[in-house]
């Protein structure tokens, strides 16, 4: 076999690179076979050792390596991509926020068609893969600025576009070079759980990565969704709204995670109402192809027994197996029975001077977990006494609509507390969910014209301490706000606190001004 020479591209010793230059750069070194470049941005004129190489500059890696850059260490990045950064904005998280973006769009244009200035949508189904061409065609901009920010801004140290191969806990060799540090990070990520059926294969069965990566071709009128996960449920909305018949294939209960259970009756009923196929308790047995290895339907185990969908385009959203092999072998590092590496509070894994962090350590999947973990890895080789567990936090996901939450949800916080307020929009009345609140920006035409889909958004309140124990949001807007709320619901958030801050009408989450209209008693009631 033939052996790829790599040619080494100093970028250290020429004048700096500009975004615009980047993307055609990096573009070339994805795109041309014969573009066997690494990019070496390495100070050679530091002779002191590297405080920790991060193998893996994704989310965890570029951010670990900036807090440790940032505090005066050294540090050295080493990716088999061309650009920093990692799959999230290449094949991973970005694609589907433009995915749903698309989705919340055509559920307003097919809401209101034909009516005020929408269009006829009747019987109009728009293009899955122009909108995956879209993305594939913009998605070297932030590759190009991230490659960028951190050597000019950031001052980072970074080998790219070759893999590295961990010879031992101290040493990495990449493109023929071998590098040395007092710690080695591990932050090579994870990919894809595969559909565990014969077909799999086939032509026409997607992922995430690979819808991205891998689509030539319209999907035709039905599409098939495996999974309950975020994923699945986000996808799947999107090829929905697109205008397709989408069947949800769920092993057990769809979105188990929304712990609340009004919120998600809520959030399933709106799906349903748009269209979605949800079939629970059922499982894929065999996807079928063709001559040509193509789909061409899937059989799937139900309740009511098999049933067969003719269909050429199968997607599936199982959740991830880590990228922990090499180091299990090479290191020894030991693992959960799931694959991930086992770490403590600390990152560190059960050799000493290694540490992992992102998507290898496990759940959440989540971008904040990976950040975070990097930095905390970081500040605990830098010195300092650091514990990071991630057992809870604030969380969100799309539908047609943006759905966040922390906390718990009511039937776990009436068990807990016993006596709990309840602060909700819609309010409970004889006409339901038919009535026009919640109001806000991005929801103002369904709430006038369709209440029902204007949203749902939820406070659970102890009412013995008065503080927040959980919050639930359907609708859209409100993400940005969970961020910062949750860190005063941990903080011990109360209604009286919250009828004390100043709300930016019509605000997205209508918790403040409600909170005000019943903060002044001292035995709370629902509202």
């Amino acid at each position: 076999m033939a052996t790829t020479t790599l040619t080494p591209w100093d970028i250290r010793k020429q004048d700096p690179i500009s975004i615009n230059d980047w993307g055609p750069e990096i573009d070339s070194m994805l795109e041309d076979p014969e573009d066997n470049r690494v990019v070496f941005n390495v100070d050679e004129a530091d002779t002191r050792p590297y405080d920790a190489i991060f193998l893996g500059g994704g989310a965890a890696g570029r951010f670990g390596s900036a807090y440790m850059r940032a505090m005066g260490g050294r540090q050295l990045i080493i990716d088999q991509w061309p650009f920093l950064g990692g799959s999230c904005p290449h094949n991973a998280c970005v694609p589907h926020h433009l995915f749903s973006e698309v989705a919340a769009e055509l559920m307003l244009a097919r809401t209101f068609s034909g009516q005020f200035w929408f269009p006829d949508m009747d019987g109009q189904v728009t293009s899955i893969k122009e909108i995956v061409d879209l993305f594939r065609a913009g998605r070297i901009a932030p590759h190009a600025i991230m490659n960028f920010q951190s050597k000019e801004q950031l001052d980072l140290e970074y080998i790219l576009n070759a893999p590295g191969r961990i010879i031992d806990t101290h040493t990495v060799e990449v493109a023929g070079r071998t590098f040395t540090a007092n710690n080695l990070i591990l932050a090579t990520g994870a990919h894809p759980r595969p559909l565990p059926c014969p077909g799999a294969d086939l032509e026409g069965v997607f992922t995430y990565e690979s819808l991205v990566e891998d689509l030539d071709y319209e999907p035709g009128d039905t599409v098939v969704v495996i999974g309950g996960s975020k994923t699945a449920v986000e996808y799947g909305c999107f090829f929905q709204a697109t205008g397709r018949r989408t069947i949800m294939v769920v092993r057990s209960q769809l979105l188990k995670l929304l712990e609340d259970a009004e919120t998600r009756n809520y959030v399933i009923t709106m799906m349903e109402e748009q269209g979605m196929e949800i079939w629970e308790g059922s499982t894929p047995t065999e996807v079928h192809g063709d001559a040509a290895g193509k789909v061409r339907g899937i059989t799937i185990e139900t309740p009511d027994g098999p049933r067969y969908i003719e269909t050429d385009f199968v997607f599936h959203g199982l959740g991830e197996v880590p990228n922990s092999r090499m180091a299990a072998d090479v290191l020894g590092v030991k693992l959960n029975d799931d694959g991930t590496v086992k770490v403590n509070p600390q990152m560190q894994t059960s050799v000493p001077n290694v540490y992992a962090i992102g998507d290898l350590i496990g759940p959440p999947m989540e971008m904040f977990k990976a950040r975070k973990s990097g930095m905390y890895a970081s500040r605990h080789i830098m010195g300092e006494d650091v514990h990071y567990e991630f057992k809870e936090y604030p969380d969100f996901m799309h539908t047609h609509y943006e759905v966040s939450w922390f906390g718990i949800g009511e039937e776990e916080a009436r068990e807990r507390y016993g006596d709990v307020t309840i602060i909700k929009m819609p309010p409970d009345s004889e006409d339901g969910w038919e009535v026009a609140l919640p109001a806000t920006d991005r929801m103002m035409l369904y709430a006038f014209a369709k209440p029902r889909m204007s949203g749902f958004q939820k406070l659970i309140i102890a009412s013995g301490s008065r503080k927040v124990v959980g919050a639930h949001h359907v609708g859209a807007g409100a993400r940005d706000a969970f961020q910062y709320l949750f860190q005063l619901y941990r903080r011990g958030l109360t209604i009286d606190q919250l009828a004390e801050m100043d709300e930016l009408f019509l605000n997205p989450t209508h918790f403040i001004q409600l909170s005000r209209l019943r903060a002044g008693s001292k035995n709370l009631q629902d509202l």
